[in-house]
């Protein structure tokens, strides 16, 4: 069994790829650490713990950074709903959150596991700057990070530059891309398109009848429709499940490439910008594998898997 750690803030598009960890037959998601982001950091634990009941499981939930390390807090909540989860009100969760703060989870964790544990971030980085400041050994104990986050064509989805994960909190994701840390970028603009869930697509996943494939999509009504009036995209974005699928199923990436990556947190213009040095123009050590292109139906394949 492969072991994952996920941190994430957990909302509609994150629940979703919870779950695909969770059903994945050869992944034991071990602990899952939830950082202020898409909703408050409290909201998040909520979300993720209906999600892990949902699929059955005991995976332990930790409470993590209820802010960015030097920001303040902004939310979405106009695209993931009043609740993170399409306003879907769902069942406050029976298990309690786990016992101590999700920074140290994870290092302990990691620490117990040298060399075994797959990061797999869907929010801020937050969380991941904060336990690299404290144990810097991490960088070399975790074998890949896998970074939902940035946009490497310079396709944001807060501002023109920047997306929403990185420019929440760029300062952790400045501090993480330079930690040493191997990390595979999943650019928000991988979701976009055709690797949208047509509706077609969300059709099929009706079809499945079950309980997961209706939760999929409920909870993620309101974004269905602000991806549609506000971004133009055709149905349904799902940026956190493209990433899981890259994490649990590595060919799901048919074209990465190293390069330098900084990121940008002195200019508001362009706050949380992921610059990719494509060219190596700075002559730079790389430090980020950059993901430019998915399998879009090996991609759906991947996530239909889990929801049959």
């Amino acid at each position: 069994m492969r072991k994952f750690w996920i941190d994430t803030d957990t909302a509609s598009d994150d629940a979703v790829a919870i779950l695909m960890a969770l059903r994945w037959p050869d992944v034991d998601v071990v602990g899952i650490s939830t950082v202020s982001g898409n909703v408050p950091v409290e909201m998040c634990a909520v979300n993720a713990r209906y999600t892990v009941e949902l699929c059955g499981k005991d995976t332990p939930v930790y409470l993590g950074a209820a802010k960015p390390l030097l920001r303040e807090a902004s939310y979405a909540y106009f695209f993931h709903g009043p609740d993170g989860m399409g306003g879907m009100n769902y069942p406050a969760p029976r298990r309690p959150l786990a016992e101590g703060h999700a920074v140290q989870a994870l290092i302990d964790a990691v620490r117990a596991h040298p060399g075994e544990i797959t990061l797999v971030t869907l929010g801020p980085l937050t969380n991941v700057a904060l336990a690299l400041a404290l144990a810097p050994d991490l960088a070399q104990k975790i074998p890949v990070c896998y970074v939902m986050g940035g946009a490497a064509a310079t396709l944001g989805n807060v501002t023109p530059a920047a997306e929403f994960n990185i420019w929440v909190d760029p300062e952790a994701a400045k501090m993480v891309f330079h930690s040493g840390l191997r990390l595979v970028m999943v650019g928000w603009e991988l979701c976009r398109g055709e690797a949208n869930l047509s509706e077609a697509d969300m059709a099929e996943v009706r079809g499945f009848g079950t309980v997961l494939a209706d939760f999929s999509l409920d909870c993620n009504r309101q974004a269905i429709e602000t991806n549609r009036t506000w971004l133009k995209d055709p149905a349904l974005p799902l940026p956190d499940p493209v990433t899981m699928a890259v994490a649990l199923d590595p060919s799901v990436s048919v074209r990465q490439s190293s390069h330098y990556v900084d990121v940008e947190i002195l200019s508001e213009v362009t706050r949380g910008m992921t610059v990719v040095d494509e060219r190596g123009v700075l002559n730079r050590a790389a430090n980020v594998e950059v993901c430019w292109e998915i399998d879009i139906p090996k991609w759906k394949e991947t996530l239909y898997r889990t929801l049959r």
